[in-house]
């Protein structure tokens, strides 16, 4: 006999280089807020990065805090078995168009690809602290945006 639980809806929250830094550095300004939303989401929520985040994320924290805690950082997202994105070609391709549609805005190579990710893939909710993740508009007529958490 097989038994089938109700599937739970869970909201895939893509989550970005300043939350999982500000995770990992207890002196940072928004480490509380992290911490507090990342216990609160533990369960209720799909949390996922991309391995251009993972590759940031490790980089800066190496850089900061040392490589055993880029070691930390990345064990712990093997241990938690958190999904990593890998963009297609077609990501790349709409990355270099959100560059060039947002010339006043400071989006790095990492903000554009993930945001094309997010949008091909229909997530729109983040964990995240950069502003430009409110910044960036898709959709028709460009009048989506992400959700950005904490608020």
């Amino acid at each position: 006999m097989t038994h089938t639980s109700p599937r739970r809806s869970v909201v895939d929250v893509l989550v970005d280089t300043g939350a999982w830094y500000a995770l990992a550095d207890r002196s940072d300004r928004h480490h509380r807020a992290a911490r507090e939303f990342y216990e609160r989401q533990a369960g209720t929520a799909a949390l996922i990065t991309t391995d251009l985040v993972l590759a940031e994320t490790f980089a800066v924290l190496s850089a900061r805090l040392g490589q055993p805690a880029a070691l930390s950082y990345w064990g712990a997202l093997r241990e938690a078995r958190i999904p990593v994105l890998t963009p297609d070609p077609v990501d790349l391709e709409a990355a270099w168009r959100i560059a060039q549609a947002y010339p006043d805005q400071r989006f790095s190579f990492v903000d554009c690809a993930t945001f094309a990710m997010m949008e091909r893939l229909g997530i729109t909710d983040a964990f995240a602290f950069d502003a430009h993740f409110l910044v960036y508009r898709f959709g028709p007529g460009r009048g989506q945006g992400f959700r950005r958490y904490p608020r």
